[in-house]
């Protein structure tokens, strides 16, 4: 089949629809039957014909992309960007172009109108948000989105009265299911570290499943046990050691991110323990380096896409004025050596 210069016309000419159908099977929209979206779609491979987005976007003023923005907790060193929304990328970008719209990848601009470059330029129709810092400071960019009518979801807690939609991870949860993992292993003094403050409202809700499990259990949870620290494998080193110096035993740990339990693990081996012999490890993420780590580590799985699927079902949802509403994933168990799995 060879038309030149092919358009929606002879495509739905040939299909025997409306031009109206064939944009919607080429945006696979579901109002168009399946059986009817595969016919339009091979017509349209056999004719080589392509949408023209840009013209599209001048008619509807519309960009036909979603801007990922990362927080960048670097603070503008060398150091790594966190490796576990490395692994959203992938899944986020075929989530989107399934529903065909383009990524736009940036790191967030903490600035008073930073919403202006992007939807209000039309350079997005709306925005993921990937991290946040702080959440107390963060939750005014927040507002300051919701105001300006930016559509947006944010891959994080549902808290009280937070301006616009989230998609992230039962985290109480999972911090429960993390500590009644070591119970059952016979673990009694399990340690924890991680921030717990109220600007990280997700690392506070697995502590509060930590604290569930224990207490379901009949053991207090002690503050000797609990070392503070903020995600990195550095300060994940630097608190075990503070633990394993303060003298109060423990036969199991903790760490409400991956890298965290990383750094705690180096620290356990070079103060001459075994893992998990004298210390279970439990890790929280499933970023890939989790997997091949020595030995390989016990973590509560967030699964990236899952994930990618829900935020970016919920932005373009917000796009096509669509209601939507915040939703939590369940975290998985993955249990690896760390714990004593073979």
């Amino acid at each position: 089949m060879k038309v030149e210069n092919p358009t929606s016309r002879d495509i739905a000419d040939l299909a025997g629809v409306s031009q109206a159908t064939v944009s919607r099977a080429l945006r696979n929209s579901p109002l168009v039957r399946e059986e009817t979206r595969g016919r339009i779609q091979q017509i349209a491979r056999e004719l080589n014909y392509f949408v023209n987005r840009n013209a599209a976007g001048l008619r509807t003023q519309q960009s036909n992309t979603i801007a990922l923005l990362l927080f960048d907790e670097t603070d503008g060193t060398d150091k790594r960007m966190n490796l576990f929304f490395m692994s959203f990328l992938d899944n986020i970008t075929r989530a989107a172009a399934r529903r065909g719209y383009d990524v736009l990848l940036s790191l967030q601009q903490l600035t008073d109108d930073w919403h202006i470059e992007y939807q209000a330029s039309h350079r997005a129709d709306g925005l993921i948000l990937l991290g946040y810092g702080d959440y107390l400071e963060y939750r005014e960019k927040l507002t300051a989105l919701a105001s300006a009518n930016t559509r947006f979801m944010i891959w994080g807690p549902i808290v009280k009265d937070q301006p616009g939609h989230s998609f992230g991870c039962n985290n109480e949860h999972g911090g429960f299911q993390a500590i009644q993992h070591l119970l059952q292993l016979g673990r009694r003094q399990i340690a924890f570290i991680g921030n717990t403050s109220r600007g990280s409202p997700e690392h506070a809700a697995r502590y509060a499943g930590y604290v569930r499990a224990l207490t379901g259990a009949g053991i207090e949870p002690s503050d000797d046990l609990c070392c503070a620290a903020d995600n990195s494998e550095t300060l994940g080193y630097e608190a075990a050691q503070q633990l394993l110096r303060s003298g109060t035993p423990f036969d199991a740990l903790f760490a409400v991110t991956d890298l965290i339990a990383i750094g705690a693990m180096r620290a356990i081996k070079d103060a001459g323990l075994r893992i998990p012999e004298d210390i279970a490890v439990v890790g929280f993420d499933d970023m890939p380096l989790a997997a091949h780590v020595s030995p390989a580590l016990t973590t509560m799985q967030q699964n990236s896409r899952i994930a990618a699927e829900g935020l970016v079902k919920g932005v373009v949802g917000l796009i096509k004025g669509e209601p939507v509403e915040s939703a939590l994933m369940e975290p998985e168990l993955i249990v690896r050596e760390s714990c004593g799995a073979k």
